[in-house]
């Protein structure tokens, strides 16, 4: 039957998905706000108000509304990225109605009382001081810092300490009014599920969410790129070397996809090849393409002890080199068969379908057939990958790195690496 859409008379879209054979449904509300649309005094507030989803509502105590989704066998979350906030649940096709119930009760009358959110404040701070000391949690958030500088895209979701501290029940209620609103909102549902009974169920609850938001966009991304590192007494280091990506909509974004997965998706890719099986220069290697709305991200991440890290940054850009004049026809296919089994596995889950379903209408404000991506995916062609990766790595790299790093090759000689000015083994290893 594939994906159903409907719009309610206050701008809110609603979508399903039925998936034959099951009996519980992934249902849930994705906003179109994120850490990316928060003031800089607001930094951090999206994540905030994920932790406060559940603390209390005009209706429902936290307890209340734990319990009363547990006693259905039922699981309910949030999350917060760059972008989109979630709120989500996953229950049996008859507890539907309770589920909608529920979100919509969080959505429109959460209390944020003043001493949960202290606790969630305190919380927050512990898991800041965590990531801070997790090195790979570290060198990543350096890494988009660095990339997109002086860029909400590139902060940390967490935020900071001191604006942390700084919020109260009535900057988080100001921020809902101001970035929460029906014509920036998807509902959608995946599993055992009607749609017309669904959308009943949402009209019902959520018809009178107010249809009006700050509609401003965030400042539109421009890739900086530059240099990071911390020297920090550890035995391992945690390195990243990413340029400019491509967004969702762009022609490349499948492209892109497909050369992370060539160059690093897998332990027959390139990197983890030459890198970790032949070399022996680290024990993690793999590369990634992030896409957002408006830009990407393309890097390689690796992890490697104090002694190979010198070598290690000149064997990576060598193959991002080689990538740019030779693809094998064979590592285009069994690339395109890994991504294609990975969209095909993922729809599968009523979870990762409801997700994707909620990203597409946010995105692109329709459903995107599987058929319609396997089409893409069939179009890429060697020549194509072999252009758009000598396109890719000719932008101004971005590299951060994070503990002993002492021995890592000065920034300008990486820029001159990649230009081919120098050999890599006489500017970046000696």
């Amino acid at each position: 039957m594939g994906v159903e859409v409907s719009r309610l008379s206050n701008g809110l879209t609603v979508a399903t998905e039925t998936l034959p054979s099951l009996e519980s449904v992934a249902l849930g509300a994705w906003l179109k706000s994120g850490a990316r649309n928060e003031r800089s005094e607001e930094h951090g507030m999206a994540h905030l108000l994920e932790h406060m989803a559940f603390k209390g509502t005009r209706r429902r105590s936290a307890f209340e509304i734990a319990s009363e989704i547990e006693d259905v066998g039922g699981e309910i979350n949030a999350a917060t990225s760059v972008e989109t906030t979630s709120y989500y649940a996953r229950v049996l096709s008859d507890d539907v109605p309770l589920a909608v119930d529920i979100l919509s009760d969080i959505l429109q009358e959460s209390e944020f009382d003043p001493q949960e959110l202290e606790r969630e404040q305190h919380v927050i701070l512990q898991e800041i001081g965590a990531a801070h000391d997790t090195p790979d949690d570290i060198v990543f958030d350096r890494f988009t810092e660095t990339a997109f500088r002086h860029q909400t895209i590139g902060r940390s979701i967490l935020g900071t300490p001191e604006t942390v501290k700084s919020f109260t029940s009535k900057q988080l209620h100001k921020f809902i009014e101001r970035q929460y609103g029906a014509e920036r909102m998807v509902v959608v549902a995946a599993g055992d599920i009607k749609h017309d009974n669904f959308v009943r169920e949402v009209e019902k609850h959520l018809g009178g969410f107010r249809s009006k938001s700050d509609n401003t966009m965030p400042q539109f991304a421009q890739y900086v790129g530059g240099d990071f590192r911390e020297d920090r007494d550890l035995m391992d280091a945690q390195i990243v070397l990413g340029f400019e990506g491509r967004a969702y909509h762009v022609r490349d974004f499948y492209a892109s996809q497909v050369l992370s997965m060539i160059l690093g998706g897998g332990m027959s890719s390139r990197l983890f090849q030459e890198v970790r099986e032949k070399r022996g220069l680290c024990y993690s290697v793999y590369a990634f393409h992030w896409g957002f709305s408006d830009t990407g991200i393309f890097g390689v991440h690796a992890a490697t002890g104090q002694s190979d890290i010198a070598e290690l940054v000149p064997v990576v850009i060598d193959e991002l080199q080689k990538v740019g004049e030779n693809i094998l026809q064979e590592e285009l296919e069994r690339a395109r068969a890994q991504y294609r089994a990975g969209l095909i596995m993922s729809a599968e889950s009523p979870a990762s379908r409801a997700s994707q379903i909620a990203r597409q209408m946010l995105l692109f404000g329709r459903p995107i057939a599987k058929e319609e991506l396997m089409e893409r995916l069939s179009a890429l062609t060697v020549e194509r990958l072999t252009d758009l990766s000598s396109r890719l790595f000719s932008t101004k790299p971005t590299l951060t790195a994070v503990g002993p790093v002492g021995t890592l090759a000065p920034y300008e000689a990486v820029l001159e690496s990649l230009s081919g000015t120098q050999t890599t083994a006489r500017k970046l290893a000696g």
